[in-house]
């Protein structure tokens, strides 16, 4: 199955939940919680310490606002990247935020977030 086939709709229906999610444990600072939906290449490609110690670090990523906008959905082979306007509750201004979702083993995993 492609997740390109799907329609707009049906694949909001899933990136919204997920992206709401990476919200709320992002700034809980629940990062188990936080990459669960992560795809298995996505974690074995991390380098959890570093990536545990900037989690932790970041103001920008433990003080988002959990108010954000759709702006768009981008197709390309295998995924399909989710772009949002998101903002902090604590810094100025606004940033693009990037979900990037694929199957794999028949499941809708993150392959790819940011925030830029």
């Amino acid at each position: 199955m492609n997740i390109i086939d799907h329609t707009d709709e049906e694949i909001l229906a899933v990136a919204h939940p997920m992206w709401d999610d990476l919200i709320k444990y992002s700034n809980k600072g629940q990062y188990g919680k936080f990459i669960r939906n992560f795809s298995y290449d996505l974690l074995f490609g991390l380098n959890e310490v570093e990536l545990g110690k900037q989690f932790k670090k970041s103001v920008l990523a433990r003080k988002l606002s959990p108010e954000w906008d759709y702006l768009g959905t981008i197709r390309r082979g295998q995924h399909v990247t989710v772009l949002y306007r998101v903002t902090s509750t604590e810094m100025e201004g606004e940033w693009l935020g990037r979900l990037v979702l694929g199957y794999e083993k028949g499941e809708i995993r993150i392959f790819s977030a940011s925030i830029f």
